[in-house]
């Protein structure tokens, strides 16, 4: 179809450069426009789009279509875009003699044209040895020029060819950024490769291009990249660290056989060269990501090294510690029960130990405890004061998320970090400033919330810990396992070859506590008709799957009149979709705490809007800026392109106070915290959770989910929607669980050491 009828598509050449980001390529431009489809009067027009950074004096071809912006008005948002490559003798002695090609002047441009015509462009490409041809022009000097085209004209051919597969502009635009002038090679030679590289192209858009380069049926690399893709998919969307063999011969061969049958025995072919070259491992029948394979041995060799070194820990006379534990009693004014005073005799008498229980046990009695008669029997102070900022303080707490970080150090005193920030992570899963070429410096280090932690995390954790720091970690294994995948809490604590202590007695303040009891009637499974619904502190509110929104609302305005803010209250839903999800909630919440009003600015963010004192969300580590998935935070200011350096939007965040700059194209990295996943509120702690549970939610559904929302109350629990599904979920467990060898392979390497524990054993109440 020619330009002049083709739907929603412009022409023209570059009038201003209002935005361009470099890492997200997301652009505005203002255009002039020579011919276009569209009614313009005063032929100008705003593109938006993911483009590279556009040059003046250059003429672009965009298609897409016009969007109303609740702002900034008519904008065309360009998802397909190319460069004209200049047709005349004029434009191409412009072009080539412009700020692109430094060295080339008006004359070596016209002696070009001269040599090689109004097609000079185009020959060059296709053979750069036509430029050798050109009187007076050195080798050198040509072979720059060539060089210079190639990157000019080379997003532009990566860009026609994905477009010709059906990728649209932001998509083609990642791939160009992930090979830049290796992309046409890769596109040609092994389109699967941009399965593992670029996020968002899965096994049926590589497959496309790979069928139409010929890469077809029972291909080798074909093959390959299916068994990664499924295995893949199964470690991220699952939680497994391996997948048995027979379920991704299975699953490769449905994907392959969508277009062509693939036999079963190439795909097992296929597996076994990819063993031998390294890409996965096989082992058992069981196949596992090379690197989830190596990080769960590490787990386990770590833990060997650490429990049995050479340097014992002390162990200190009975009467020492009990002396020490009746100073600390005496000094915080409490009395610690048995279960109690054993668990803090076994962590200080054991290289590992793991600690834990549900909510109102006394964890956090224990940790204060522990720190305190270890400072005593050590002869160190336990006070950070009395350390200067570059001391060494001896006791290291970390915890998975920033909001758990922030309530160890808030039920302590004491400074507490995310394991993240503790490790030195540097944005990059393997890349970490401490580890088993730089350990950690310390004597005890406390480890909370150990149900978050993955199996990749866990074993660059234990890598920077030193043989002779003492460890405790600390848990509730009842909790959702971790994003990532393995279930480490869980395996560790059910070889019982670590000293243990579970703590399950509700302390007296705890014990006025509706939510706490309620907590544990989940955990152990009791009939939650028994349960008061109407108490001081919790209550379910019965409503129909169609009035929960206006059930959460009104549950939110009755606290706001009561004097809590936005800040104090977390709604927690368990799916996203859904007039019930966290993305229609969030909708709702916002206009409820923070609409829309003169003079509170906001910023439009595709389709959603962002206001000066929103609760957001983080979604991506940011260690620059130290700030982490899941942190919880408050828009403090949002500027306009005028009033800042920058010359764009900026909004800048607070995390409890620590403020992060951020421009409009980072606000993919936060999403509104009104309402959130359950999730995503691990390791956190809310005055109020409004919590609304009903059967559009069955899918997710399940004990440990409810009872991690649940937990996440401290004052006040209110529950709305359908009785019966709380029930049924509650009913309804995990199932067979996550697929690890991670507790198979502690006990067979335990076995030489676990006479060394027979002295400490197991406690439990």
């Amino acid at each position: 179809m020619s330009e002049s009828t083709e739907a929603n598509y412009a022409k023209g050449e570059l009038l201003h450069l209002i935005y361009h980001n470099e890492e997200s390529l997301y652009t505005v431009a203002k255009i002039k426009v020579t011919d276009s489809s569209l009614d313009l009067p005063d032929r100008e027009l705003t593109v938006v789009g993911i483009l590279p950074k556009l040059d003046y004096d250059v003429t672009y071809l965009f298609h897409g279509e016009i969007k109303d912006h609740p702002r900034f008005g008519k904008q065309f948002k360009a998802d397909q875009f190319r460069k004209e490559v200049p047709q005349t003798k004029q434009g191409i002695i412009h072009y080539l003699s412009s700020d692109r090609f430094p060295g080339i002047g008006a004359k070596t441009a016209e002696n070009i044209v001269e040599t090689l015509g109004d097609q000079a462009i185009t020959a060059i490409l296709e053979d750069k040895t036509r430029l050798y041809q050109v009187e007076g022009l050195k080798k050198d000097k040509a072979d720059k020029i060539y060089g210079t085209l190639l990157e000019e004209q080379g997003v532009e051919q990566v860009l026609l060819t994905l477009y010709d597969y059906g990728f649209g502009l932001q998509l083609a635009m990642k791939v160009y950024q992930a090979y830049k002038l290796d992309a046409m090679r890769i596109i040609e030679e092994n389109p699967y490769k941009m399965i593992e590289d670029v996020e968002g192209i899965g096994f049926a858009k590589a497959d496309a291009i790979g069928y139409k380069r010929g890469l077809r049926g029972n291909h080798p690399d074909r093959i390959k990249a299916a068994v990664i893709y499924v295995l893949t998919e199964q470690t991220m969307n699952e939680g497994h660290v391996y997948t048995p063999v027979k379920a991704v011969l299975t699953g490769a061969q449905r994907l392959l056989s969508e277009r062509e049958r693939v036999d079963e025995e190439d795909i097992a072919q296929a597996v076994i060269e990819m063993g031998e070259e390294g890409k996965v491992m096989v082992e058992k029948e069981r196949m596992y990501l090379l690197t989830l394979y190596f990080a769960e041995k590490g787990i386990v060799s770590n833990l060997h090294r650490l429990i049995s070194r050479g340097k014992s820990v002390e162990d200190f006379p009975e009467s020492e510690f009990l002396k020490a534990l009746g100073r600390v009693e005496e000094e915080l004014g409490i009395e610690y029960a048995v279960t109690q005073k054993e668990a803090i005799q076994t962590a200080l008498t054991s290289p590992v130990m793991v600690l834990t229980g549900g909510p109102g046990t006394g964890k956090t009695t224990v940790i204060n405890g522990l720190v305190e008669v270890y400072g005593k029997l050590k002869g160190v102070s336990v006070n950070p004061d009395d350390y200067k900022k570059d001391d060494q303080f001896p006791v290291i707490l970390a915890a998975p998320t920033g909001r758990a970080a922030k309530r160890m150090t808030e039920s302590t005193g004491l400074p507490a970090s995310t394991i993240h920030r503790l490790l030195g992570f540097k944005g990059n899963q393997d890349d970490f400033e401490y580890g088993d070429h730089h350990q950690l410096e310390g004597s005890l280090i406390i480890l909370d919330e150990m149900s978050m932690v993955d199996t990749w995390l866990c074993n660059q954790l234990l890598k920077a810990i030193p043989d002779d720091m003492q460890v405790l970690f600390v848990g509730d294994e009842d909790q959702l396992p971790s994003v990532g995948p393995g279930q480490v809490l869980s395996d560790i604590l059910s070889t019982e070859l670590l000293p243990s202590a579970q703590l399950t007695a509700i302390f007296r303040q705890a014990e006025g506590s509706s939510i706490i009891t309620f907590s544990h009637a989940i955990k152990e499974g009791k009939n939650l008709a028994e349960v008061d619904r109407k108490s001081s502190d919790l209550r379910f509110i019965p409503c129909a799957m169609s009035q929960t929104a206006d059930a959460v609302k009104q549950i939110c305005e009755r606290a706001i009149v009561r004097g809590y803010t936005p800040k104090d209250i977390q709604v927690l839903a368990p799916m996203y979709r859904g007039d019930a999800g966290v993305t229609a909630l969030n909708e709702m919440l916002q206009e409820l705490f923070n609409p829309k009003k003169e003079g509170r600015r906001e910023v439009a963010y595709g389709d959603v809007i962002y206001r000066h004192g929103d609760m957001v969300l983080q979604l991506v580590n940011n260690p620059e800026e130290n700030v982490y998935n899941g942190d919880r935070g408050e828009i403090v200011a949002i500027f306009t392109p005028k009033e800042t350096e920058q010359n764009q939007t900026m909004i800048v965040i607070s995390f409890d106070g620590i403020e992060v700059a951020y421009s409009k194209s980072d606000l993919n990295q936060i999403t509104h915290a009104y309402c959130c996943s359950i999730h995503k509120s691990q390791g956190s702690e809310f005055p109020i959770v409004v919590m609304p549970i009903v059967r559009s939610y069955a899918r997710m559904l399940r004990k440990n989910l409810i009872y991690t929302g649940v937990t996440r109350a401290r004052d006040f629990l209110l529950m709305c929607g359908e009785w019966q599904a709380l029930k049924n979920a509650v009913g309804r467990e995990e199932g067979t669980g996550r697929n690890t060898t991670l507790r198979e392979k502690l006990k067979a390497a335990f076995m030489e050491v676990t006479h060394q524990h027979d002295k400490t054993g197991v406690t439990k109440d």
